[in-house]
């Protein structure tokens, strides 16, 4: 029985860590309630009566459903922020045109000058020109995909 009990506590410390690895809440709540059942077990297997071991039990699930709520809620959050370095978090950024010679040219985004191209959107539009607001719509490799600001964009 006490090897159960071990087993038990094992497995529920590796899916406390593997909610680490993996957030989403069920393998931390599978990992809680391993690690109160292994901890009753060994506990009284080992000759403790139930007024230590139901505590103990409980306090190790709460510990690692508090764990898991941490890891959960941390990963959740992060999923939620925009990318905040590389080329990709250019998205939504004003930037002014450079030069613009149909269909492609230069713009300045964020102290870099950047190849730019139309968004698919603006291409029978009106062309850009030197000075013009631009946003940038997406990324491709070094290539920007742009499209006129408009007014509500250029207050900041």
């Amino acid at each position: 029985m006490i090897t159960l009990g071990f087993v038990l506590l094992l497995m529920g410390a590796v899916l406390a860590v593997a909610e680490a690895h993996v957030p989403g809440g069920v393998l931390g709540v599978a990992g809680g309630v391993a690690l109160i059942a292994g901890g009753i077990i060994v506990i009284a297997t080992l000759g403790g009566g139930a007024a230590l071991a139901v505590p103990v039990g409980v306090g190790l699930g709460a510990a690692a459903g508090g764990w898991a709520l941490v890891t959960t809620r941390t990963a959740a959050s992060a999923r939620r922020m925009r990318i905040q370095a590389g080329a990709e978090s250019l998205c939504g950024h004003v930037g002014v045109v450079r030069s613009w010679h149909e269909p492609a040219g230069q713009v300045f985004v964020d102290g870099a000058l950047w190849r730019a191209r139309h968004g698919w959107a603006e291409i029978d539009g009106e062309a850009l020109h030197e000075g013009d607001p631009i946003v940038v719509e997406r990324v491709s490799g070094l290539t920007l995909s742009v499209r006129r600001a408009e007014e509500w964009e250029l207050i900041a």
